[in-house]
């Protein structure tokens, strides 16, 4: 058995002062001798931990006789997104964390596998005869797409609603194109086109249109996926200075309409350095982006140890590898400024205590230990909560969607129906575990299926 193969990836020193994608494609060769370590177990662990539930021995087995297309047949009867999968999807935790290889040596590079085959195959996928209902989705992200396709396949007539000025969700403006390409997320959604699909950009469900306008339209079943857009602040002294951003606002300005170029007609401060509060995959991207933007010194700070850091390790140790400091064990306490710019963070220094519900040692202050820390940008990157618009539009057409406290909506976990009949969420805005773009495609997979099953009634 060889030793794993590992894609080769752009020297950090280049690749922190642009945009290209940082970790290349295996070439056909790699990916077929990487392909060649998969036991093709009978009763494969790295499927259950899929949350699509992907074939993988069957395709990793086409992979292996060098049938590309095949490979990509494979996983396109499950998912429509190979190629986007196989690079933001946390394989170490899911299918990869699952292989039996991995007791003893290296899993099989799954997701190296999967991006490869994604990117060197093309969506040919068959469509059922036209049931004559009608589906609305909306949302374009993760969840909107799989949903999407499994609704077209099934033979109904799919039409998905995105506000934004650009289809994808948070795949395109929060996902930088150095670990996603907008060309293979484009490719992506020309499945979408192939099946069928109706796309519809600029709509503002519960603006433009609500609920209610879609079922008077004539639409049998909604999908609700327009994801968690509504940023969560610090709640601390200063936090209304200018060169404060919600990592959502600043991912998005850069992604999606390329705020730190000086022509553009939205641009984003760029200063010298920048504290960015948080330890998720968005902190990294966040952190990631400001350095290739220009800011010469750029922080993270978290309050509790490396060890509990919730990114990807990789997304770690690529931020370390282009330059980025960590600042770990630190609390920010209040924010200051000068005629209305910051000009530093205050932070409390903690230790760690117990363990909290999650099992994670919980941050404690060492009470007087307080440091101060000269910046000019603070990014807050620590998650999202729904955005209310649907929520509350629904409300005022008297509409019964029930919400939980935060503002999600209640859905049933297996199936994603809402309180109201015909209606189904699923993805953040509903979520039911770990938010990340695999889960999203399995509610909307879950939501799929529940869809088909109430339209034949």
């Amino acid at each position: 058995m060889g030793a794993r193969i590992h894609p080769e990836e752009l020297d950090p020193n280049y690749r922190n002062k642009n945009f290209e994608e940082v970790t290349k494609n295996l070439t056909k060769e790699k990916a077929i001798e990487e392909a060649k370590r998969c036991l093709n177990c009978k009763n494969a662990r790295c499927v259950t931990g899929c949350p699509v539930g992907i074939n993988i021995p069957e395709f990793i087995a086409k992979l292996k006789e060098g049938k590309i297309q095949e490979a990509g047949d494979v996983i396109r009867q499950t998912s429509l997104l190979p190629s986007v999968c196989g690079r933001v999807c946390p394989q170490e935790r899911q299918c990869e964390g699952k292989c039996i290889l991995g007791i003893k040596s290296e899993p099989i590079a799954i997701g190296a596998l999967e991006r490869f085959t994604g990117d060197n195959s093309v969506a040919e996928i068959e469509k059922e005869k036209p049931t004559g209902k009608k589906v609305a989705i909306i949302g374009s992200g993760c969840a909107g797409i799989t949903a999407a396709a499994d609704l077209a396949k099934a033979g109904h007539e799919v039409t998905l609603f995105e506000a934004l000025h650009a289809f994808g969700g948070v795949l395109r403006y929060g996902i930088p194109p150095f670990r996603l390409p907008r060309k293979a997320l484009d490719t992506e959604l020309e499945g979408l086109r192939k099946l069928g699909v109706k796309l519809c950009k600029n709509v503002v469900i519960g603006k433009s249109l609500t609920i209610q306008d879609l079922k008077d339209e004539g639409y049998d079943a909604i999908f609700i996926c327009s994801g968690a857009g509504l940023p969560k602040m610090l709640h601390i002294p200063g936090e209304n200075l200018n060169g404060v951003y919600s990592a959502n606002e600043f991912l998005t300005r850069v992604n999606l309409m390329n705020a730190q170029e000086k022509e553009t007609p939205t641009p984003i401060y760029i200063g010298k350095k920048v504290a960015v509060v948080g330890g998720g995959n968005t902190a990294m991207d966040a952190a990631r982006v400001a350095k290739r933007v220009g800011f010469e010194e750029v922080t993270i700070v978290y309050r509790r140890s490396e060890a509990e850091l919730p990114a990807r390790l990789e997304e770690i140790r690529h931020a370390k590898e282009e330059g980025i400091e960590f600042k770990l064990l630190h609390s920010p306490i209040e924010i200051l400024g000068e005629n209305n710019y910051v000009t530093s963070i205050k932070l409390q220094v903690m230790e760690l205590g117990e363990p909290d519900e999650s099992g994670r040692r919980s941050p404690v202050p060492i009470e007087g230990n307080i440091v101060n820390m000269d910046v000019d940008v603070v990014i807050v990157a620590l998650g999202t909560n729904p955005n209310p618009i649907i929520q509350r539009s629904a409300q005022n057409d008297n509409l019964a969607l029930e919400t939980d406290k935060r503002g999600y909506i209640v859905v049933d976990k297996e199936t994603g129906k809402t309180s109201i009949d015909g209606v189904f969420a699923g993805g953040d805005v509903a979520p039911t575990g770990e938010s990340n773009a695999i889960n999203a495609m399995g509610a909307g997979k879950r939501a799929a299926k529940a869809i088909n099953e109430y339209l034949k009634k």
